[in-house]
């Protein structure tokens, strides 16, 4: 018999230990901070802070995020060690995940134990994890292969030795939805969480329908972050359940974007366009037929409002898009033009997409001031920029630059000489405005090492957003030419007439 879910239903967050595991990902102790404050005020249940045993950095951000006081319970990882459990108690954590293969394959290959010696090892570290004041979520690794009838006496035996809460955890993304539906009900002698990796695209599917028979509890990440494919989406999961199943999650959904783009930042990990609820084109249009049904009921393309998840939509304009999604944006742009200024910057806006160009918002405001006769004076030009970069030293750039008539110089230093660049400019038009850097990508139109490259990027200033892009054979000079154009028409007059023609 399947149930329609046990609310209400616990997050269990593991954007700090699994999704660290993506490659290449490093959180320092104050960045691991700062996401699980952001968790925790999001109603999120329990922050897995990462494994005490892995680092004295990991012990020293479980102790951080022990101390900060949040809402969230703080838990670490933990195998069927005393000496890992010791870390974990020592570093103030509430409870311990104790993660313990049981599957033949994990168990004979990888521990090169037997079954009953797996078993007395979970079970004393549950007796020793409870001594020791700690909550105890006893997980089962590479439960979806393993024996069931096996898996169920660890599990059984595990709550009458005091384990507070089980996990089933499809370690490599094995599970389907119909095995979920008849795997979860047997094991429920505790409040069960599902645990779903994403190596065959199953894992929001598998955690919804483990939910749905009988699991009160999910483990997520963070955009979905983790080992290979990573795991099942914090942001997908909770839409999903709201909108699809009309169950109220208690996560301060509006939150959600916000959230995301920070981890994002803070890892290193873009995310990816298509990306449901996050990524660029969750809630962006060009079509002119979608464009135009969303302008008169956004119900019609979209099946949420974007406001519901922290996020604005938005018409992108391309050779796909009509007149009414330009005249839209242009409006929303400060632009007032009649039908015939409409119907030319159409024209044109079509014909740079025929070119196979991305129609940025620079773009289209040059092709308006052009079409509609606007003097449109920079407030930035460049001078001169310089960069120090090479295997001995630190990307340093500085730039000179006119803002407003005024002639300034700055340098800052990178990760790279690229970033080095952007932090330059940044700091240099710093007293007209603040300009964050919120999305930065590449591409190479030609091919060889003297390929030409596009730089887009995305731009905010006080809630305002502009795209831009340059396009050279230097990667750098190309980045630079598209802040400076973007922030050029971010740093624009607000109060400035576009709606008449010059004479």
């Amino acid at each position: 018999m399947i149930v329609l879910f046990v609310e209400p239903i616990r997050f269990f967050d593991t954007t700090l230990r699994d999704g660290e595991q993506t490659p290449g990902v490093s959180l320092t102790p104050a960045e691991k901070l700062e996401i699980a404050t952001h968790l925790a005020d999001l109603g999120v249940h329990v922050i897995e802070a990462g494994s005490a045993a892995a680092s004295a950095g990991e012990r020293e951000s479980i102790r951080a995020i022990a101390d900060a006081g949040l809402a969230a319970e703080c838990c670490t990882y933990v195998r069927a060690l005393p000496g890992d459990i010791d870390l974990a108690a020592d570093a103030g954590a509430d409870s311990v995940h104790l993660v313990v293969p049981v599957s033949d394959l994990h168990i004979g290959k990888k521990l090169r134990k037997t079954r009953e010696q797996v078993c007395e090892m979970a079970w004393s570290a549950i007796e020793y994890a409870k001594s020791r004041g700690l909550i105890v979520e006893l997980s089962g690794e590479d439960a979806s292969r393993a024996d069931q009838a096996f898996l169920a006496e660890v599990f059984r035996e595990g709550v009458e030795r005091g384990a507070d809460r089980l996990c089933f955890c499809d370690t490599v993304g094995l599970l389907t939805p119909e095995r979920a539906a008849g795997i979860i009900p047997p094991l429920l002698f505790a409040p069960l969480s599902i645990h779903c990796h994403d190596d065959l695209g199953f894992a929001l599917a598998n955690t919804v329908a483990a939910l749905r028979a009988g699991a009160s509890c999910a483990h997520v990440t963070v955009n979905g972050l983790g080992e290979r494919a990573g795991n099942t989406g914090l942001e997908e999961l909770v839409m999903a359940l709201e909108v699809l199943y009309g169950v109220d999650t208690g996560i301060v959904t509006e939150e959600l974007y916000p959230l995301s783009t920070h981890v994002a930042r803070l890892t290193g990990v873009p995310l990816a366009t298509n990306k449901p609820i996050v990524g660029e084109m969750a809630f962006t249009h060009e079509s002119g037929i979608h464009a135009h049904g969303v302008m008169r009921d956004a119900s019609t393309y979209e099946p949420l409002r974007p406001e519901r998840v922290g996020r604005k939509r938005r018409i992108v304009l391309g050779k796909h898009s009509g007149s009414a999604a330009v005249e839209a944006a242009l409006r929303d742009m400060g632009y007032a033009p009649d039908s015939v200024q409409l119907a030319e910057i159409v024209a044109r806006i079509k014909r740079l997409g025929d070119a196979g160009m991305r129609t940025t918002d620079a773009d289209i405001m040059a092709i308006a001031d052009t079409v509609m006769e606007i003097e449109f004076t920079p407030c930035i030009e460049l001078r001169q920029f310089t960069i120090v970069s090479g295997s001995n030293a630190i990307p340093t750039a500085s730039v000179t630059m006119l803002v407003n008539g005024d002639e300034i110089t700055g340098a800052a230093v990178g990760t790279g000489p690229v970033d080095a660049a952007i932090r330059a400019l940044q700091e240099s038009v710093a007293d007209v405005g603040s300009v964050r850097l919120d999305e930065y990508s590449v591409d190479a139109i030609t091919g060889g090492t003297d390929a030409l490259v596009d730089v887009s990027v995305k731009l905010s200033k006080d809630g305002k957003t502009v795209t831009s892009r340059g396009a050279r054979t230097d990667i750098i000079m190309a980045s630079v030419e598209a802040v400076i154009a973007g922030m050029n028409r971010l740093l624009r007059e607000e109060h400035e007439d576009r709606s008449q023609d010059s004479d």
